[in-house]
């Protein structure tokens, strides 16, 4: 999957929503097993969650909004298929987000590409399920620190700290994101050392549904934090997005980004 928003692959509404909806497709679609996850835009992955979508609009429009947000990640989280990220470009904020849900995180070797929660630098802060990925992906500490500095990764540092699994070449991200999708879906080989008087298609599907049985069982904790607490979490978004103080920041951010962009 290529995401291309242009100019930034900015998570919009419709972005988020089209979003879930071909990764339905994909998983409604027995054939499919993994997905790749990368930008049809040179130089940036995603830059995240679209701030115009809070901004200036009504608390319903808020709400609409950030419950897209939360049934991505949801998705993304706990999706049956394999999710390999090939961060092709800058990643902050909600490209991290999307990113912190796949499997494996794959990041192209340039120090203009960074990747992070960079949140608490726009006057905001990462909802409790996003700090919860984030402390499970790089430990409580390294998140702790991250979170409250905004801090934004290059490709090393990233891979350091571990919000990204591996650092390649730019022109290899592509071809190292199928090796590796390959290497994760070739469990079905092992499997059928174990099962060889079944039919291969058995063997398949016993091996893929031991695969995700296991990701939902270390990931089922933090989803269902969010899905017990989905609309008090969109209520208190709402609530502190609606605040003049938050509003008149989120102009002062957005006007910057114009005068810098035109």
């Amino acid at each position: 999957m290529k995401f291309r928003n242009p100019p930034v692959n900015s998570l919009s509404l419709e972005f988020l929503t089209e979003f879930v909806i071909s990764l339905e497709k994909l998983e409604n679609e027995k054939t499919f097993r993994g997905v790749i996850l990368t930008s049809d835009l040179p130089g940036i992955f995603s830059a995240g969650l679209d701030l115009r979508e809070m901004y200036g609009r009504n608390p319903a429009h808020y709400a609409e909004f950030w419950k897209a947000v939360q049934e991505l990640w949801l998705r993304l989280y706990m999706s049956k298929l394999m999710l390999v990220s090939a961060i092709n470009g800058a990643s902050p904020a909600g490209g991290c987000l999307i990113a912190l849900t796949s499997d494996y995180r794959i990041m192209a070797d340039n120090p203009k590409y960074i990747i992070g929660l960079n949140e608490s630098l726009l006057g905001i802060i990462a909802p409790f399920w996003l700090k919860d990925t984030f402390v499970n992906t790089i430990g409580h500490r390294a998140a702790e620190r991250a979170l409250q500095l905004g801090m934004l990764f290059p490709p090393a540092e990233a891979l350091k700290v571990g919000v990204v699994d591996e650092v390649v070449p730019e022109d290899q991200i592509h071809s190292k994101a199928r090796s590796v999708m390959a290497q994760w879906l070739a469990l079905e080989q092992v499997a059928s050392l174990y099962m060889h008087e079944k039919e291969s298609t058995d063997v398949e599907n016993v091996a893929n549904h031991s695969r995700q049985l296991t990701k939902s069982m270390m990931r089922k904790a933090t989803a269902d934090k969010l899905i017990k607490q989905r609309e008090a979490d969109i209520q208190n978004v709402v609530s502190f997005i609606s605040q003049d103080s938050i509003q008149k920041s989120l102009h002062v951010y957005l006007k910057k980004l114009k005068q810098k962009r035109g």
